[in-house]
Formats: structure tokens, sequence, C-alpha cells
């Protein structure tokens, strides 16, 4: 009998649909697949179709995008308003996929510099790197299919793609998206399935290039049980620093530190979660956030009027729980929000300066909580911010150029965004986490590069 994973609106736990959990044996079909594939140039699909292909995508997202915001906030829990954005971002996505093919090109290699080198002619090309498989996470259970499955479309690898166990429908209706599109089913499979399964998909001496995006403890995991030989890129999480210098703007700050922190009720790898107040008032704008934070909405993503949705599973509203309560008897105060609102949510909450020991402090919360802290120099606030083990964006907020550029030097993190919140991104910008937050380079065309080679001729 097939095994049926079913899918749930997480915030009231209701049906939305289901897939069929894919076995062993249909792993290695898709695997055998998609080796021979690759190793038949004569199969592959030229430029122009590729192109072609991704465009008809395109299109045909945009012709089902109210569909596909619902389906996002259906089985994700993420906010109808964000849903949306979401949708257009992931359409933007797969255009970029098709444009950038002509930029992801050889290039002539210098010759002549040296004696040895003289009347020598050299250029690359880029080949596909060769089988793709790709792991992907919940919290924008489209948008990160389309930076994992697109880009090896476009580069001519066959993909492997499993979603999400929350949230595989969007996954599923992409890959029909490109079957509609003229894509051979061969090139692009579907594979939800158990972990045992999944372990044994990604750890297959076949897989050229793995593609994950989910914790650091799975992430690093597997990264260990890869076959030699396999490149990847893991995408994992931090807890996101902000700096408030003195000269800053509050007023100004306050909506993009909301949006930044309760985007998805804080399910963002980038989400704002640490800021720290320079030589300032931190409870005066801990209390300005809470007064913004408690007009925020909370509840049902598919409806309207929504502004923060569920959290994926009701263990994970345990878990915020459980680390905000430790967090207040430690001497944190809450300024608004600190509890549970039911079994899936949890009030949009606002702490003043909890312990440094504490998790909310030293982990990724992945809920709707801010910290905020007092800090004596700048000094300080580098040193708290660059304190954990992992690192990815960051902000400061700073009406001074020498200041803004002193945290931009010093903050330990891939991006540091001056004057708006961590949770910023456009899909075609770099977009890496640094030590334990993740391993390569996201973003379109950076991802594009990554699943291909550099294959060179030099003539005499």
């Amino acid at each position: 009998m097939t095994n049926i994973l079913k899918v749930l609106n997480p915030f009231d736990e209701t049906d939305v649909g289901s897939v069929n959990l894919v076995d062993e044996n249909t792993i290695e079909k898709y695997l055998e697949n998609a080796h021979l594939l690759h190793k038949n140039s004569k199969k592959r699909l030229p430029v122009y179709k590729r192109i072609e292909i991704l465009k008809k995508v395109a299109l045909l997202m945009s012709q089902e995008s109210d569909d596909l915001a619902l389906l996002i906030a259906s089985e994700g829990g993420k906010p109808l308003i964000d849903a949306r954005v979401e949708v257009a971002r992931a359409i933007d996505g797969v255009e970029t996929c098709a444009h950038d093919l002509a930029n992801i090109i050889g290039k002539e290699i210098p010759m002549g510099l040296t004696p040895a080198a003289e009347k020598k002619l050299a250029f690359s090309i880029r080949e596909p790197i060769g089988p793709v498989v790709a792991v992907s996470a919940f919290n924008h259970p489209l948008n990160l299919i389309v930076h994992q499955v697109a880009p090896a479309v476009a580069m001519g690898c066959p993909v492997i793609v499993k979603p999400a166990d929350d949230t595989p429908l969007c996954c599923e209706k992409f890959i029909d998206f490109l079957y509609q599109a003229g894509l051979p089913e061969e090139w692009a499979s579907f594979a939800p399935c158990e972990i045992p399964v999944a372990q044994k998909l990604v750890t297959d001496p076949r897989v050229a290039f793995f593609s994950f995006i989910g914790s650091a403890k799975v992430g690093w995991y597997l990264k260990s049980l890869l076959a030699p030989g396999t490149r990847f890129a893991l995408e994992h999480g931090g807890a996101a620093p902000v700096i408030v210098c003195p000269s800053a703007n509050t007023d100004e700050m306050i909506p993009k530190l909301i949006k930044g922190g309760f985007y998805h009720s804080g399910q963002v790898c980038v989400s704002v979660q640490r800021i720290f107040v320079i030589n300032g008032d931190a409870r005066l704008l801990a209390e300005k956030l809470a007064a913004e934070a408690t007009k925020l909405t909370v509840g049902n993503a598919i409806k309207e009027t929504t502004e923060c949705g569920p959290l994926i599973r009701p263990r994970e509203v345990d878990r915020v729980e459980s680390w905000v309560n430790a967090a207040l008897i430690s001497g944190a105060q809450a300024l608004c929000g600190g509890k549970r609102l039911s079994k899936t949510t949890y009030d949009p909450t606002v702490l003043l300066n909890p312990d440094a020991s504490q998790n909310v402090s030293t982990s990724e919360i992945f809920g709707p909580v801010i910290c905020i802290y007092d800090c004596k120099s700048n000094q300080e606030a580098i040193e708290k911010a660059n304190s954990l083990e992992f690192a990815f964006q960051s902000a400061v907020f700073s009406n001074e150029l020498k200041e803004s550029l002193y945290f931009f030097h010093n903050l330990d993190s891939s991006a540091v965004m001056i004057n708006d919140h961590t949770a910023f991104r456009v899909d075609w910008m770099p977009f890496a986490g640094r030590r334990q937050s993740g391993y390569g380079v996201g973003g379109i065309g950076y991802t594009m590069e990554d699943m291909s080679q550099i294959k060179m001729a030099v003539i005499s």
C-alpha cells in the first residue's frame, strides 16, 4: 500500500491535501535515470529550449498566482498578504533563470603573458554539473523550490527534489508547471519521502550537487555523509543582530523592525531577533516596538486580515513558549506578548534585556519574538552581535556614514543592511550564511554557477 503524506493547515489542522510518498525503489529509478540522462549529452535540452520552458513556467504561474498564494497560506501558514509577495518573487526567480542563461557563459583566457603561453589561444565553457538533489524547507514553500529547482533546469541538470513534509503541495505544483511547459518528466522528479529514504537519496554517489535548506543540525549531518566528489550548498539559520546607534531615527526604524521580526511569525532564517541599543534607552525602543506589535492580527493565514499566522507545528509553539518562560524567569521583561494564544499560535513578543545565556539570546527562535538589549559602546555591541557560532545577515541603524561603515566592516555577517531590517532580500543578490549558518552562496545566478562546471580548451 502506498504511504500517504497528509498536509494540514497549521492554524486549525484541517486537511489541505495529500501526496504519495516514494519508496527506495522509486528513488533508485530516479537516481539511475538522472545519472544516465547526464551521461548522454545527446539527450541534453538545448539552451533555447530551456529558456522557452522557463518563460512558459513563469506565464503559467502568473495565470494561477491567486491560487498559488492561497496554497502557500493554506499549507505553510504564511499570511495571504505575504504569500502574494512570495508568488511574485517566485515568478521573477524563474524569469531570472531564463534571462541569466545568457550570462552563464565561458570566456576567453588570456595567453601570451609568459613565454610558455606564447602563440596559444584558450577559452572556457560551462557544462551542467550533473544530477542535482534538493532538500527544501517549509517557510517559503514555493520560492525556495524555485531557487533550488529552476537553476538546475536552466543549466541542464536532472533534478530530484524532496520538499518539506509540511509543505509538499507547492513543490508538486511547480514540478507540474515544468511538465506543462514542455520539460520531459525524467528531467525533474518530485520525491516526498521518509527520512531513511531521503538519506539514501542524498548520499548516493551519483549525486553531483546537493542543495539543502533547513536546520543546521540536519544540514551539517547530511553534509558529513555525502559521497566523495558531491558538491553542495547549505542554507541554515541564525539569530540576526541589529545595532541601533544614537544617531538613528527611531520612528523610521520601528515599522522596519516590526516587519523584519514578525514577518511569517518570525519563521525566517534572517528574521530580526537581537537588537542592541547603544548608549540609548533600550526600554523606550522596546516600548515603541511593543505598542506596534500588539496591533498585529494573529490568525488563520488564509484570511485577508491576518498579519501573523501560526507556527508550522504545535511543538514549535511549545518550544517558543518554554524559551520565553525561561527568559522571563531569569530576569527578562515582556513588554508585550510572552504567551501562547492557542495550540498553534504565539503572541508577538518583545523581550527587554534577556540574559545572555538564555536560548532566546543564543539560538534561533524561529518564532514571533524580538529581544532588545542595552549596550554601553560600539565595541560591546560588536562583541555581542558576533558572539554566536552562526552568522547570516545583520543590520545597523545610523544616520552617520562613518559610524555605519564602522559596523559594516566589523559585523561578522555576509550582508549588513544599513537602515533596513535583517530580512531584506531580493532574489538575484548573494545570500549566504557564515560559519554554522551555511556553506556556499545562494541567489539565482550564484546557484546556476554552482550547478555548472568550467571546461577549458587550450589551442596551440
